[in-house]
């Protein structure tokens, strides 16, 4: 039998939330469970639901919970980084982070919303702070005539690193005999950025 009422609601919520994003990371998303969340905290799976609505909702809760970490990372990866050196920190940052904690970087984008169930706002609002470091270094290297771009640009170049570090950690790279994704994505990215404008400073 679950426990009932050893903690206020806010500290249950807390509670299952390390739990899940515990299990997440150790499991990944394919075997994630909100049944073994429950257990292992000790409460029903009916006490996780009722807090949660939904195993969805409690992965979108989890997957926030990485957006926020991801973006701290990519902070501490531009401490103390001059120049050129704040784009190949971000580059760093996104193939550093996917290897590390690769399975909550996966549940972000194996997880899909049920049909009929949008983003609520708070957590667009809470995962936005990630491209909103990556736009802060791109608007930082435009020049005036190409600011605006910045927000289209920085999805752009995400999504190019992103396709480098999906096929480096799945193995396609290697099957195509290819050894430096990294570089890869490095050279993308600033062919990208000088095309649009970008001052890189040395």
């Amino acid at each position: 039998m679950g426990r009932r009422s050893d903690h206020s609601r806010a500290e249950l919520e807390a509670l299952i939330l390390d739990a899940g994003q515990q299990l997440m990371e150790e499991v990944g998303f394919a075997r994630f469970s909100a049944r073994e969340v429950a257990k292992r905290i000790g409460y029903s799976v009916g006490t996780v639901m009722h807090v949660f609505g939904s195993v969805d909702g409690l992965v979108l809760e989890i997957n926030t919970r990485t957006f926020i970490l991801w973006a701290e990372w990519l902070e501490r990866q531009l401490e103390g980084t001059d120049g050129s050196a704040r784009i190949r920190a971000l580059v760093e940052g996104y193939f550093g982070f996917a290897s590390q904690r690769r399975n909550l970087w996966s549940a972000i984008y194996e997880h899909r919303l049920p049909e009929g169930m949008d983003m609520p706002e708070d957590f667009a609002r809470r995962r936005s702070g990630l491209m909103a470091v990556v736009e802060r270094e791109v608007a930082a290297i435009l020049t005036p005539t190409h600011a605006a771009e910045a927000p289209r640009l920085s999805r752009s170049l995400v999504a190019t690193v992103h396709g480098h570090c999906s096929f480096a950690l799945g193995g396609s790279f290697a099957l195509m005999g290819e050894t430096q994704p990294f570089d890869l994505a490095m050279t993308r990215v600033l062919e990208s950025l000088h095309a649009n404008g970008a001052v890189l400073p040395s």
